[in-house]
This record gives C-alpha cells, sequence and structure tokens, in this order.
C-alpha cells in the first residue's frame, strides 16, 4: 500500500502536471512566465522544484516579486508580481523604465506609459541616491498632480527639481519630508488654480514649513 501511495505522488501521471497557470502578468505573457519557469507538463507535482522555478522567473527584469505552488491535483500556479514604472531615464541612446526601488527593468521605443515621469540623472539605479530622491518625490505625488509633472531632475540627493506641463518649476530639495512636501505642493497648486495666489514661476517646497513662490 505505501509503495502503491509513493507511486502514485511521485511517478503516476494521475497526479502529474496537466497545467501552469500564471497570475498577475500584465507587460509580460503566460507563455513568456511558463517559458521561463520551466515547468514541463507530465511532471508528478511532487517532482516539481518550486524554488527553482521562482528562482528562474525571478530572474525577469519585470518581476519584482513571484511565488509558484502547487494547485492540486494537477496543476502549478505562478504568481508574478511586476514592478510599476515610475519614471523614463535615457542612458546611450536607450531609454528605460524605472520603478520605485530604482531598477531599470524594461526599454521603451514609444511614449512610456502614462503616468510615467522623464528623470534626468547621472548614473541611474537602485544604488544611486540621486535617482532614489527623484523616486521619492515622484512618489509622495498624487496620481493626478504626477500626471502634471513633465520632467524630474536631481543633480544630487539633495536638489531634486521637477518641471509641471505648465512650465513651473518645482524645488523639491531632498527626499526628506516628502509626504509634507507633496501635501504643500497639492494644496499650493489649488490655491493657483483658484486665483488665491499670484501667478508664480517657481515654487519652493524644499522647506514645506517655510514655502516660497516666486
Amino acid at each position: 500500500m505505501l509503495g502503491l501511495l509513493a507511486w502514485l505522488l511521485w511517478g503516476s501521471p494521475v497526479l502529474a502536471v496537466a497545467d501552469v497557470r500564471v497570475d498577475g502578468a500584465g507587460t509580460l505573457t503566460a507563455a513568456e512566465v511558463v517559458d521561463v519557469a520551466g515547468i514541463a507538463e507530465g511532471t508528478p507535482l511532487l517532482r516539481v522544484d518550486v524554488d527553482s522555478a521562482e528562482t528562474r522567473v525571478a530572474r525577469l527584469p519585470q518581476v519584482a516579486g513571484v511565488e509558484v505552488t502547487r494547485g492540486w491535483p494537477r496543476s502549478v500556479v505562478v504568481t508574478v508580481v511586476e514592478r510599476v514604472p515610475v519614471a523614463v531615464v535615457e542612458e546611450s541612446g536607450t531609454r528605460s523604465l524605472v520603478d520605485a526601488d530604482g531598477v531599470l527593468f524594461d526599454t521603451v521605443t514609444g511614449n512610456p506609459p502614462a503616468g510615467v515621469v522623464p528623470l534626468d540623472v547621472a548614473d541611474p539605479g537602485p544604488g544611486d541616491r540621486a535617482t532614489r530622491a527623484a523616486l521619492a518625490a515622484l512618489v509622495a505625488l498624487p496620481e493626478d498632480v504626477r500626471g502634471d509633472v513633465a520632467g524630474a531632475r536631481a543633480r544630487s540627493a539633495e536638489d531634486v527639481t521637477l518641471t509641471l506641463e505648465d512650465g513651473t518649476t518645482v524645488l523639491w530639495g531632498s527626499a526628506e519630508e516628502a509626504g509634507a512636501k507633496a501635501d504643500t505642493l497639492v494644496a499650493l497648486l489649488g490655491q493657483l488654480q483658484a486665483g488665491n495666489l499670484g501667478p508664480a514661476g517657481t515654487i519652493d517646497v524644499s522647506t514645506p514649513s517655510a514655502v516660497v513662490l516666486r
């Protein structure tokens, strides 16, 4: 009896992979994920090395997280979390999408996705403080305000500047107090739009408790 049970679990086609399902894919196709996962149909479920499959899928640049699970009796589920683009940077003529952690994960040849802001930074990447400071500013903004940002520039981690679609320059400064700076900027833009404040070509929120408009 034990031998039969072992055979059913480890060698029988009764409990073998008949389907590999992918959840969470957006820019990636299910076929791409299945191909990289390398899980062959007909493999007994207990012989599926889920850790190795996760490692392979995690190497895809677009993937921020992945979990591979057995779906008894005859399926495997690959759940991926894709990176969300926040900015786009250009290096040597190639434009790459960047997520909130500063990871460059995909190239674009046409227009970037809506809400993705062009970022000018010398050395883009997750280990670059200037990159992370600029991304912290963009992530702190509500989506509707971020959609009005035409570009971001970070000369250093303490010198982040945003340019709005109407040409207004926002002096952001460092990544510190990003939430307070975002709240202050949103309030000021509302006041400007309502006509309660005079026109301003530059808004300095680098010290959110002492804003300067000029």
